[in-house]
């Protein structure tokens, strides 16, 4: 078995909070029994490149408890924990490449490393693993016969990818999913964000404007987190809609650069590129702070802000703090990567219980159905929604209603009126 780790000798840390996670995650627990028992996933091989958390390693155990053989990569060089590594290689066999902090070129290294597995599924958290297959080793996509993707960002670049007619095998949107987006993006982000910030900064939220650039789920989530800690929120659109339903939430909604001289502390969650750039910089007061919640560091413009100031240091950790030569200081935190793994443990384990109970289904789901997919990016099925949805009811303890024989009736038909 190969893998790089930074530490092997951490991995009975990692396997201690590996089980505290999994204690949080009776949906993927539930899903693991019975993938223990049917083996769905017998043979297969799957490249994932994933934030590597323990969350993460709770879903590689379910998929190995399925029958697959795993390889496994981080999707941001910021948000591996190294001692969830050292377990998942040293307690649970499983093939793992990242190390905290690791390089671009390390990063890439580590991509191709699991692409070596030759894979027939594909796990994916923005879309990089895809595109490196699609664009440096295409001599493995004859073998490839479907993938998941796990946010936004990488959605979206595999719906450009679609639309451009070059992607080469279908791909399940895993964060479209209801149980997914409306919990993991709004609950998740909301929360875990925050959690960074505050971890990096150990600032007061009260009486601050807190300016959130984007109102998607991930937005929405960190918008209602920073209220209810007493911020002032000013949300910051480019869709109409979504502007307005700010408002209709009781945000405060302006223009970007109106914004920028008023604000303490700025989040972007759009996952769009240059969101906060030169002219933003130009009007933020003494001591702002910065912070990317989207899913690349691109959201922020760091070499414009590189080029403006006067010198950087390392204030705190996850806190670069620029000088600017009018003497005005910018804090940027995380290097501009996604701060709530940055900076914290991005987001509760009961959170990530349905976004990867939704992974392992889809895999399930490519498996059974791969020789009827189109090279497309699908959505996952309804069926499975609902199924995670009812697995975290029952582990919850919480019974509802069902329809009478009537009530189904009456929706099915279109002759009953007033």
């Amino acid at each position: 078995m190969q893998y790089d780790c930074k530490d092997m000798g951490l991995a009975e840390a990692g396997k201690s909070r590996i089980d505290w996670a999994d204690e949080r995650m009776p949906v993927l627990r539930m899903i693991r029994e019975r993938f223990s028992r049917e083996k769905p996933l017998d043979g297969v091989r799957l490249a994932a490149c994933l934030h590597v958390t323990t969350e993460t390693a709770n879903l590689m155990r379910t998929l190995k408890a399925g029958g697959a053989e795993v390889a496994l990569c981080a999707s941001n060089p910021l948000s591996t924990q190294d001692d969830v590594v050292a377990s998942l290689v040293k307690d649970f066999e499983v093939s793992v490449f990242a190390i905290n902090g690791e390089d671009n070129k390390t990063y890439y290294e580590h991509i191709n490393s699991v692409l070596d597995l030759e894979p027939r599924i594909t796990m994916d958290d923005g879309a990089d693993l895809v595109s490196t297959l699609h664009k440096g080793r295409r001599e493995l996509l004859d073998g490839v016969t479907g993938g998941t993707e796990e946010t936004t960002t990488g959605v979206i670049r595999l719906r450009s990818m679609e639309q451009n007619g070059v992607l080469a095998y279908p791909i399940v949107a895993v964060n479209d999913a209801e149980t997914k987006h409306f919990f993991d993006n709004r609950y998740g982000t909301g929360q875990s964000t925050i959690d960074g910030i505050l971890r990096a900064t150990n600032t007061l939220l009260a009486g601050s404007r807190v300016v959130i650039f984007g109102y998607g789920w991930c937005g929405r989530g960190t918008a209602m987190r920073a209220r209810g800690m007493g911020s002032n929120v000013i949300v910051v659109e480019v869709e109409p809609v979504k502007a307005l339903e700010a408002i209709m939430d009781g945000f405060t909604v302006m223009e970007s650069l109106e914004a920028a001289s008023i604000g303490d502390i700025f989040i972007t969650l759009t996952g769009n590129i240059s969101v906060i750039r030169k002219e933003h910089f130009e009007r933020m007061k003494d001591g702002a702070i910065v912070a990317n919640s989207g899913h690349f560091n691109v959201e922020i413009d760091i070499p414009e802000l590189e080029k403006m100031a006067e010198g950087k240091a390392a204030v705190r950790k996850s806190v670069e703090q620029y000088r600017l030569p009018d003497g005005r200081k910018i804090n940027l935190l995380g290097e501009g990567r996604l701060i709530n793994l940055a900076a914290a443990e991005g987001h509760p384990a009961a959170v990530m219980d349905m976004s990867f109970a939704n992974q392992a289904l889809s895999a399930e789901y490519i498996v059974r159905g791969e020789s009827s997919l189109e090279k497309r990016v699908y959505a996952v099925p309804a069926e499975i929604d609902r199924e995670i949805a009812r697995l975290k009811l029952e582990a919850l303890g919480c019974v509802i209603d069902e329809l009478t024989e009537k009530q189904k009736e009456y929706l099915a038909s279109w002759e009953h009126g007033t």
